[in-house]
């Protein structure tokens, strides 16, 4: 026998499903369109290395030159910029010189932004008729990472498999109270960043170092993303798709660093890129992996700071959504009444045996997001 044909819905409603995608796409466009199609340097931090006159000249011209592109200082030796470079305080170091000019970069900080500055010095040395030497001071690891950004496609897997994770958790088990969801949360981010981990190691041996400490600091970061859903569940509903895309998608990955700098993108994404989790858990791995003796307070700081705004956002969604359900009490305890009369238990949880309706519907549009 066949099954009945489903309803034709309204066209109000059939909009309203569309909307969403397609405020998502818009999102989408902006946000990397936005962040990726013209990088362009701004404040550059480089050293020019030298302690004579001559050095503190070339030093001015260059600043003069390349404008607010670039952020000129000048250290006395050579060693002294290597230093900043392995510290990240700096993009790259200047040596100028007669015979042989060198540029000092670190392709493991930034591919992109060593190859910029290296097209940029190159067009001052040839116009000098001097070849420039470069010189990778960190390297990205040529074998487990060539082009620098393995660490931020392990991000993107991990992100998006997370919001995913927390919004399932969150409709499947919207029957269930918040502590229900939030251990589910916990379970499933140990889960996820156990996993890909070992995707990453042993299917693919992607991570350039530090695999097992990035695998912990993967946890708060996966587990932080799972609750925001869950928080932002009960408060928007259908549109948490949109505003986890958003916050974890569009703005996360431009504002990471992890394909372009933050020097090398616009302000707004740059001014993201201070406190976004994204780009926390982009640089502390970047450290971990290729920076050992870098501090780790700051981007670290950023990932706990998002999962404590995470785990405060899902107490105020279960304030909600017990002020929501307080209607719903007195008529329960006169049904309760009943129960005892007739010698029957009330039940005191609401747990669905299935999903109903509104929340299939709503799980369907979520994963087809």
């Amino acid at each position: 026998m066949s099954s009945a044909p489903n309803p034709a819905l309204p066209l109000k409603t059939i909009a309203a499903h569309v909307a969403v995608p397609f405020v998502i796409g818009i999102v989408m466009a902006l946000c990397y369109l936005g962040g990726f199609h013209k990088p362009d340097p701004h404040e550059l931090r480089v050293n020019v290395v030298g302690d004579t006159v001559a050095t503190a000249v070339t030093a001015q011209e260059l600043q003069r030159d390349l404008g607010d592109h670039v952020d000129i200082r000048t250290v006395t030796s050579v060693d002294e910029a290597r230093s900043a470079i392995e510290h990240r305080e700096i993009a790259a170091a200047f040596v100028p010189d007669a015979t042989n000019p060198q540029l000092l970069v670190s392709t493991a900080a930034g591919d992109p932004t060593a190859v910029m500055l290296e097209r940029i010095f190159t067009q001052i040395t040839v116009a000098h008729q001097q070849p420039l030497h470069v010189v990778d001071v960190v390297a990205a690891d040529p074998s487990r990472d060539p082009s620098g950004q393995s660490l931020f496609f392990f991000l993107v897997a991990l992100t998006v498999g997370s919001y995913g994770t927390g919004i399932a958790i969150a409709v499947a088990a919207g029957g269930r109270s918040l502590r229900v969801r939030a251990g589910l949360a916990v379970g499933a981010a140990v889960l996820a960043a156990g996993v890909l981990t070992l995707i990453a190691v042993f299917g693919f041996d992607a991570l350039p170092g530090a695999q097992w400490q990035i695998f912990g600091l993967s946890i708060p970061y996966a587990l932080a993303t799972m609750l925001f859903a869950i928080g932002l569940h009960p408060l928007i509903g259908r549109f948490t798709t949109l505003a986890m895309v958003t916050i974890f998608v569009g703005l996360n990955f431009t504002s990471s660093g992890g394909v372009f700098a933050p020097e090398l993108q616009p302000r707004f994404f740059a001014a993201l890129h201070d406190f976004w989790i994204g780009a926390g858990f982009n640089e502390a791995a970047r450290d971990l992996a290729y920076f050992p003796q870098v501090s780790l307070a700051g981007p670290v700081g950023k990932v706990i700071g998002w999962l404590i705004a995470a785990a405060a956002l899902v107490v105020v969604a279960g304030i909600v959504e017990r002020r929501r359900q307080a209607p719903a009490a007195v008529p329960a305890s006169t049904g309760a009444g009943r129960h005892e009369r007739s010698g029957q238990q009330p039940s005191t949880e609401r747990i669905p045996a299935e999903l109903t309706p509104t929340q299939e519907e709503e799980l369907a549009e979520e994963v087809v997001a």
